[in-house]
């Protein structure tokens, strides 16, 4: 950290120098980043009373600790603490929003062709040791009750490539009937 000071009316000797360096130096290490933060320290005497402001540029923002007491390293030293603190929070507010970690967007699903019309999200968790717990949603699906009924033949040609599964009600027996493509391209038959 480099400090400039400016006195008015006060002198420091080369000791007290290395003091206060060194009680920037901490502060400094707080603020260090990218580039070399300047301190600029300005020091009056004011009837008996020594005032001490401290000021800081951080990423824009600026600083500043202004202490006063009848010592003048009291003063600076309390200006110095006041910075610190200011210091310490600058640095976690500036942390703290500028390198949290994205929310990852859900990729969108598609939507199978029965659960178009009527739906509800029930949360379901996964048990722990099978697989990493995350949300799936279950949809409700109460098509079936406006559609048509359609036979086997006729389930088959609306099956496309794209669907994995198709609903319909059979017109021969008036069931809930369901066929799922198997991996293998073959289908499976379900009947209610």
């Amino acid at each position: 950290m480099k400090i400039t000071y400016t006195g008015r009316q006060v002198e420091l000797a080369p000791a007290q120098l290395k003091k206060l360096e060194a009680r920037f130096s901490k502060i400094g290490k707080y603020l260090a980043g990218k580039k070399e933060c300047e301190a600029h320290v300005v020091l009056s005497l004011e009837r008996h009373l020594h005032l001490a402001e401290v000021k800081v540029n951080y990423f824009n923002h600026q600083l500043v600790g202004v202490g006063s007491s009848n010592d003048l390293f009291t003063a600076i030293h309390s200006a110095a603490e006041k910075l610190e603190v200011q210091a310490l929070k600058a640095r976690t507010k500036w942390r703290d929003t500028k390198r949290a970690p994205r929310e990852a967007v859900p990729e969108p699903q598609p939507k199978p062709a029965a659960a178009k019309k009527t739906k509800s999200k029930v949360k379901v968790k996964a048990e722990p040791e099978a697989e990493p717990i995350e949300d799936r949603v279950i949809y409700h699906v109460e098509k079936h009750k406006k559609d048509k009924p359609m036979t086997l033949d006729e389930a088959m040609l609306r099956m496309d490539e794209d669907r994995d599964y198709l609903v319909y009600r059979d017109a021969q027996t008036d069931r809930l009937v369901m066929i799922v493509r198997r991996r293998d391209g073959n289908f499976d038959l379900v009947e209610a």
